[in-house]
């Protein structure tokens, strides 16, 4: 649902009559940003601020780069997450005011520096939002003595429709104005984290999905540099940005469908937001399925090139970064409909026409596979060759590029699966809940047994080590050989972990065979 500001208003009404200390009677937390003093909420001795804003409502500015917050007097509470970017899939309160972030600190400004962690969350670059269950800050940064982060930002249309060739000055950066949000959050981290118990001087930006994409995106972004320290994506496997033609097709395609011409940029500001989260429902004028596609888009301004492509950004090659996926991506994705755990032989190769994005004969992928693994049932086959197809290739060509520039890199493959639902396996995202330990929060399937601590415990270790030293390596998992050609060390995490060299070598060779082109871009 989209605030309004009556809601706005009570919401307001509610938080200045909150109690100042918290149901155990501990002093409620207050830290001091550049913008004004905020109160938080001590949870298991943990300081939680939630909803602290970085950036000013961006209703007035829609397209357009966003502002700081302005500065406040007396405390602010910050103790509810504030408003998701609207978007279709919202099941939260949205607004185009969103510019809020979170922070889990084991204390304040107390003269540590401790490694920050910020989490960029998935959703592509459509949905999604800083506040779930699953990025819950407590645990890791209880457990690892980190400063977690997690962000709003814009988001589909809002954040990514590229209309610099068909408005003004003014809209020059539209094509990535979700990204500067990020930019602006991470220099929010940069001049107040510190009041938090952070380093400013040491920050590690990690995400799933979208959230990966958005990241390696900023490594090619020159306004970026210097406001993060380390990289770790999570199937995050952008290679590509949008090409400014596409993006203004569909620039033109989402005004008509609102109604408008393309010259009517200044009506597109004015429309009210829910019709534009309306118009996101249809069909992309350029893919053969689904919604309308927004995404980061090579500007020449903003975003000079493409984010891996011709070659790994040399801007970032000092920055270390980890690389991860997870075995069985697409189990996320078409896992969902039982039918395709029930396949037969003859259906499976027009299941695969719609699902590759590698193009390549779906029957002589299906005989290959057959010689591969003559064990695999004919859904086994369709998730095996959808994720090498489709939602591996970004990951590896990101991990051979950086070796390819000398830029350190560790790569990991999830092998541990789903323990609630054991034909899910590893699906994408199924890390997330291993790496935060928030393996009982909603949407998780890792389950709370013994096996799921124990990938919990070397994952959020890993990520932690990274975070405070630019190296993963340490007691909980075995020696984590960085990434380089040709030999492709992974590190495969299961129960017991172990280093493989170029895992499943035979379906990356087979799919190496067609160019990989991003859907969207």
């Amino acid at each position: 649902m989209t605030l309004d500001r009556r809601t706005v208003l009570a919401a307001t009404l509610a938080t200045a009559l909150a109690p100042r200390v918290n149901a155990s009677g501990r002093a409620a937390p207050i830290a001091d940003t550049a913008a004004g003093r905020v109160r938080g909420l001590d949870v298991e001795g943990i300081k939680v601020f939630k909803g602290v804003r970085y950036g000013a409502d961006t209703s007035s500015r829609r397209f357009q780069p966003a502002q700081a917050a302005q500065p406040w007097k007396g405390v602010v509470d910050a103790l509810a997450y504030g408003p998701a970017c609207p978007q279709t899939k919202a099941d939260e309160a949205t607004s185009e005011d969103c510019l809020f972030l979170n922070v889990w600190s084991p204390a304040l400004a107390d003269g540590k520096r401790r490694p920050v962690m910020v989490y960029v969350h998935g959703g592509a670059h459509a949905n999604g939002s800083g506040s779930s269950p699953l990025y819950d800050g407590t645990w890791l940064a209880r457990t690892h003595d980190v400063v977690v982060v997690t962000v709003n930002h814009r988001l589909n249309c809002f954040g990514y429709a590229y209309l610099a060739r068909l408005g003004g000055a003014d809209l020059a950066d539209s094509g990535n104005v979700g990204n500067l949000d990020l930019i602006l959050a991470l220099e929010w981290v940069r001049d107040n984290i510190a009041a938090f118990g952070g380093d400013p001087g040491n920050v590690m930006t990690f995400g799933q999905s979208g959230g990966g994409a958005k990241l390696v995106t900023l490594m090619a972004m020159p306004r970026a540099a210097g406001l993060y320290h380390k990289v770790a994506t999570m199937s995050g496997q952008h290679v590509t940005a949008m090409g400014p033609i596409h993006a203004t097709i569909r620039a033109k395609a989402f005004m008509a469908q609102l109604g408008l011409k393309p010259d009517q940029t200044e009506a597109l500001k004015a429309l009210p937001a829910a019709q534009l989260v309306e118009a996101l429902k249809m069909r992309d004028p350029l893919e053969r399925k689904g919604s309308i596609v927004f995404w980061s888009v090579v500007d020449h301004g903003v975003l000079t090139r493409h984010p891996f492509y011709p070659d790994a950004p040399r801007q970032s090659a000092q920055v270390p970064m980890i690389i991860g996926n997870t075995h069985d991506e697409t189990k996320a994705f078409l896992g969902g409909d039982p039918k395709n755990f029930e396949l037969t032989w003859t259906e499976l190769p027009g299941k695969l026409d719609n699902e590759l994005v590698l193009d390549l004969s779906p029957d002589y992928l299906v005989a290959q596979y057959r010689r591969l693994y003559p064990h695999y049932t004919p859904s086994d086959c369709f998730f095996a060759i959808t994720t090498a197809g489709r939602s591996w290739p970004g990951h590896l060509i990101q991990a051979e590029r950086r070796a390819g520039i000398g830029a350190p890199a560790w790569m990991y493959q999830l092998d541990f699966g789903a323990q609630t639902d054991p034909k899910m396996g590893a699906f994408h995202g199924y890390d997330i809940p291993l790496v935060f330990g928030t393996l009982d929060a909603k949407g998780s399937m890792t389950g709370t047994g013994a096996a799921a601590r124990k990938v919990r415990d070397q994952m959020s270790a890993a990520f932690a080590n990274f975070a405070r030293t630019g190296d993963p390596n340490g007691a909980a998992i075995p020696a984590w050989q960085k990434y380089d050609l040709p030999r492709r060390a992974t590190l495969v995490i299961n129960e017991t972990s172990k280093m493989v060299d170029d895992p499943r070598k035979a379906e990356r060779e087979l799919f190496a065979a067609a160019p990989f082109l991003k859907e969207g871009t």
